[in-house]
């Protein structure tokens, strides 16, 4: 473990559409690192921006700031990929650029790394300026898949965390396409703690993640990391079939015993249509995994880089803001 005197720290920022934020996260992430008495870069992440995201990225006049610049919009969790996959710090913070996780913490997550921990994650003990219905959403899928995964994630947990140098290195061999980084995080293992923090309201900027969104992010989450949902659908078909068989063994009864007709269209049509659901549901779920399975056959790369621009610590040339516009355009 690298000494508190010659330690390097790296900060990853990933940013889609951040333009009004970056300004302020960057004064007040270097006002931080310059405590730290390290050698520091932050690694900005352009995400396909269509604002002026990576032009304000491109004008920090700093030399210890790297700039990647994807060919497309590939998703936060790809983006975040593409920053560990370049840092070069002994340790790697990995920030949202929206501020709502303040910068300030750093140092205490510094501190716990330095007594021997891999993976210090900041757990959220308080969420400003989020809904009620956002709370509580968030709050059911962090227990539901605790209960589902073998790999147990920290609840109350985002993406603002310190990772070693080797746990980077333990991440950076996991290349599947469909990527949840709280459960990679914390399926690497390695000594994990958490240090608790209260969360901040978005600084400013509208939020990326509507509901749909966080859907689509939970399922990637359940999908990954669980087979449960199929298990589920196992267990649901059994419980329907063992029900259909009690239904047919009362229906012979009274048939035999009090010559009961078999009437019932309306009743044939519910179980029908209940099977049926049943039947479709389960296919989804296959369905799911099939397709995760199909694009991780396809083998592509992650990500592709437009333009790159390394910081100092990683042996570039030290451009002014002025220069790294000309090598990002």
């Amino acid at each position: 473990m690298p000494s508190h005197e010659n330690f390097t720290l790296s900060v990853v920022v990933p940013a889609y559409n951040e333009e009004e934020v970056l300004p302020e996260l960057h004064r007040r992430l270097s006002a931080v690192l310059e405590t730290l008495g390290a050698e520091w870069e932050i690694v900005y992440v352009n995400d396909g921006s269509s604002d002026g995201t990576l032009s304000v990225m491109s004008g920090f006049n700093d030399p210890r700031v790297a700039v990647i610049d994807l060919s497309r919009n590939f998703g936060k969790e790809i983006a975040m990929t593409a920053g560990l996959d370049h840092a070069r710090g002994d340790a790697v913070v990995v920030i949202d650029a929206d501020l709502q996780d303040p910068p300030e913490l750093i140092p205490e997550l510094v501190q716990k790394w330095q007594e021997g921990f891999d993976v210090v994650y900041a757990r959220r003990s308080m969420r400003e300026g989020e809904t009620l219905v956002k709370k509580a959403t968030a709050k059911l899928f962090y227990r539901s898949i605790q209960s589902i995964s073998r790999v147990k994630i920290p609840p109350d947990t985002g993406d603002f965390r310190l990772l070693s140098r080797r746990a980077v290195e333990a991440l950076k061999l996991l290349r599947e396409q469909h990527r949840f980084m709280k459960g990679l995080f914390a399926w690497i293992g390695y000594p994990q703690v958490a240090v608790y923090y209260r969360r901040d309201r978005r600084f400013a900027g509208k939020t990326k993640w509507n509901y749909w969104h966080l859907w689509n992010f939970a399922l990637e989450g359940i999908t990954s990391f669980s087979i449960g949902p199929l298990k589920i659908a196992t267990y649901v078909g059994l419980l329907t079939a063992f029900g259909a068989f009690i239904a047919a063994g009362v229906v012979v009864y009274k048939t035999v015993f009090y010559g009961d007709a078999v009437r019932g269209y309306p009743s044939l049509m519910v179980v029908m249509l209940f099977l049926g659901g049943v039947q479709l549901m389960s296919l989804g779920m296959i369905g799911e995994y099939l397709g995760r399975m199909f694009n991780e056959t396809k083998r592509r790369p992650l990500y592709l880089v437009n333009r790159f621009v390394p910081s100092s610590l990683q042996g570039g040339d030290g451009l002014s803001g002025e220069q790294t516009a000309r090598r990002l355009t």
